[in-house]
């Protein structure tokens, strides 16, 4: 079974955020950036890569994003910055 990728997208510092699963992480970053991801990413421009977290199953991924889906907005941010005080990018457009 193929291992996956939770990951947090945001259009800014505390600005938009979206959640999501992939097992590709490259390739969904990629597909996001260039239109091709969810319309939401598009219309909002949720395009920074601030949180990723890896899974060996895939299965565990899944269910990651959807309990990180539940939670508050509050508690997302705590997470990002946790991780990834300055919000920087953690996959550059360049990569």
């Amino acid at each position: 079974m193929p291992s996956g990728f939770v990951y947090i997208l945001a259009s800014k510092r505390n600005g938009t955020l979206y959640t999501g699963v992939t097992s590709e992480l490259a390739k969904r970053i990629w597909e996001h950036r260039n239109g091709h991801g969810s319309k939401f990413v598009t219309k909002y421009n949720v395009t920074r890569l601030v949180w990723l977290e890896e899974h060996p199953l895939y299965a565990n991924a899944i269910q990651r994003e959807t309990s990180i889906k539940r939670w508050k907005r509050e508690w997302k941010l705590a997470l990002i910055e946790k991780a990834n005080p300055n919000w920087d990018d953690l996959m550059p457009p360049d990569s």
